[in-house]
């Protein structure tokens, strides 16, 4: 009973917190886009690592708009909370993992990109291994012949938690710069060779 209230409180307090605290580093930093010479139309799978996740919709905002997308999360608390800070940016979830029980949040990323909705996700998500990537990534983009763009916030000084991830919280008053690659097509790949392909590009900015 205890700890539902928590919970509670929780995802009262902590969500409208953290969207606050988010769009203050935002608002903050000077900020440089780099962004692919042509931007699809149509629904993209946009990837990230889990621990890049901060400042993405940012980013997002410079493709669409109007925002039109999902972003695959826990299903576990955190994940919740996540959720409930993604409404403050106008994103809808998708709750699940590609990595375990996976066809039914995977039905549903289909079901959303044939609805016209982009996809968000972390390849290492949720719990891990850092920096390695599940099959979720590629099965949406072919199953759907969708292109997939690559996004990284590469902060000029920042904390990292002493989680899995090294989830990275950016300082203020610092330089943002935002990566997103040049769509990348993966039809007619082997599941292997697509997820080299997607990791090194992700690759390219970690840190």
């Amino acid at each position: 009973m205890r700890k539902k209230i928590l919970n509670t409180l929780a995802l009262w307090l902590i969500p409208p917190i953290g969207a606050l605290l988010i769009r203050l580093i935002y608002f903050t930093n000077k900020k440089y886009f780099h962004l692919p010479q042509a931007i699809p139309t149509e629904p993209v799978v946009f990837a990230f690592w889990h621990g890049d996740l901060l400042l993405q919709p940012y980013l997002y905002y410079r493709f669409r708009a109007v925002p039109k997308a999902n972003v695959l999360i826990s299903e576990h608390f955190d994940g919740q909370i996540i959720a409930a800070v993604m409404r403050y940016f106008k994103l809808g979830t998708i709750h699940g993992s590609t990595r375990r029980g996976g066809a039914k949040v995977l039905i549903q990323a289909l079901k959303s990109l044939a609805e016209g909705y982009d996809i968000g996700i972390t390849p290492d998500g949720p719990k891990g291994p850092r920096h390695e990537m599940s099959d979720g990534v590629v099965i949406m983009a072919q199953k759907r012949h969708a292109k997939v763009i690559v996004y990284s916030c590469v902060p000029s000084s920042y904390w990292q938690l002493p989680s899995w991830d090294r989830f990275t919280v950016p300082k203020p008053f610092g330089r943002l710069d935002f990566y997103a690659s040049e769509p990348i097509d993966l039809e007619g790949m082997e599941m292997e060779e697509a997820k080299a392909l997607v990791k090194a590009r992700l690759m390219e900015h970690a840190f």
